[in-house]
């Protein structure tokens, strides 16, 4: 009971009073201070794009706790000049401190990773390693623990990796990806929406920008870790000539995906043709291009089989495209009457473009029949061949019937030059 009552008379005490005054002055302010700035930027916050909209997004979720900090340190200033107590701010500065980087990073990483158990996972290590600094810090054995880190290592000629340098490179690694990921997620936003550029031009450029701040963000971090970068040159050829044969597969695909791109050849939204797969173009990927076949499938084909292979692009220059549709008459028919009819057919649908106009030729005398073809343009592949085929074969069937034309089954005339001896035919009508 002494006990609590000498903790109660040293809370109270004048001095310290002032010190818990001030304390309960600075989160007071500095909640203020975020409902204000919360209340005036809501509107231009949810109105602000890319990188603006993220900026905002960052100064709100850290307001608080840098308000509160910044009033905090000047205030332990003070105190220090007076000789006042202000050993509960020399604790509370490294948390509410360790709260604002945090709440910062967590939202760096919600930003740029998309949600799911990775993200998680990055949440909940990033507050443990944040917490434990901090803990270390309070107890006064960080320098101890950082040193001991820094003792254990692996020596490999001049460099020389400790767990120390292993995780703050780790720790670097992840803040400069975080960063790389929300630069280009807004450079890629802005990239599409831009009307100037054609659709492989944004696909590229999204590309390249998205590889080049990743090794940028990469190599940043490792120099901000202290990381000898020479002293990867040599680790970096050996390893260069091991991919080299072991992934050379995947860099064929990852080079093509640039070629396909900035030459033109395949671009979203064409409707192409590679080997025996038909579809439409959904996506170009660093190692694969989303062709969606009529069935509504997505199919994956590596980047290697566009430069490889034949491809037939049916939007490449122009959309127009040639059909043609194949139908025998019997030999007995008006072969004119059944042109003009077929031709006629041309008309049935809408998507068929009458400039060109439709034809309609005699093709070939077949066994069975006599071969009529409906020849025929259209400016809407992506939207399907053969349905207007369907409909001009059902046309040219319902004119035929009306007309007495007949459309042949196969068949052959069979002329027997000589009847081996003791054969015989029989008539059974």
């Amino acid at each position: 009971m002494t006990t609590v009552s000498q903790y109660l008379n040293q809370i109270l005490h004048v001095e310290n009073a002032w010190q818990a005054t001030f304390i309960v002055f600075a989160f007071g302010v500095a909640a203020a201070v975020h409902f204000a700035w919360k209340k005036q930027q809501s509107e231009r916050t949810e109105a602000a794009k890319g990188f603006a909209r993220v900026l905002l997004r960052s100064v709100e979720r850290v307001a608080w706790p840098l308000t509160a900090l910044f009033i905090l340190l000047l205030g332990e200033l003070v105190f220090q000049r007076f000789q006042l107590p202000h050993q509960a701010m020399s604790v509370l500065i490294p948390l509410v401190a360790a709260l604002a980087g945090i709440r910062f990073i967590i939202y760096l990483l919600r930003k740029s990773l998309k949600g799911g158990p990775l993200l998680k996972a990055l949440e909940s290590v990033v507050g443990l390693i944040i917490w434990l600094v901090i803990g270390l810090h309070l107890l006064g054995v960080l320098p101890q623990t950082l040193s001991t880190l820094d003792s254990v290592g692996l020596d490999m000629g001049d460099f020389r990796l400790s767990l120390l340098s292993g995780l703050k490179m780790v720790v670097m690694i992840t803040l400069a990806l975080a960063m790389a990921g929300i630069i280009t997620n807004v450079i890629e936003g802005r990239i599409s929406e831009s009307t100037v550029l054609n659709p492989s031009t944004r696909v590229g450029l999204v590309k390249f920008t998205k590889f080049a701040v990743i090794t940028i963000a990469i190599l940043v971090a490792l120099s901000a870790a202290g990381i000898n970068m020479s002293t990867f040159a040599v680790f970096g050829g050996a390893l260069g000539v091991g991919l080299g044969f072991g992934l050379q597969r995947i860099a064929a695909n990852f080079i093509s995906g640039f070629i396909v791109i900035f030459d033109r050849s395949v671009k979203p939204g064409d409707n192409i043709t590679v080997g025996d797969r038909f579809g439409w173009v959904q996506e170009l990927r660093s190692r694969y291009i989303v062709l969606r076949d009529r069935n509504g499938v997505d199919i994956l084909i590596p980047n290697e089989n566009l430069i490889t292979n034949e491809v037939i692009n049916w939007s490449y220059a122009d959309t127009n495209v040639r059909l043609r549709v194949d139908v025998d008459i019997s030999y007995e028919d008006d072969v004119e009457k059944a042109l003009e009819i077929v031709k006629a057919c041309g008309a049935v649908s809408d998507r068929i473009l009458q400039d060109p106009p439709p034809n309609a030729l005699l093709t070939e005398f077949a066994d069975s029949g006599i071969t009529i073809q409906l020849r025929f343009w259209i400016a809407d592949p992506q939207n399907g061949r053969e349905n207007v085929s369907s409909m001009v074969r059902v046309a040219i069937w319902k004119a035929f019937k009306e007309n007495g034309i007949t459309i042949p089954f196969p068949q052959r005339d069979l002329h027997l030059k000589s009847v081996p001896e003791g054969f015989r035919l029989e008539d059974k009508s």
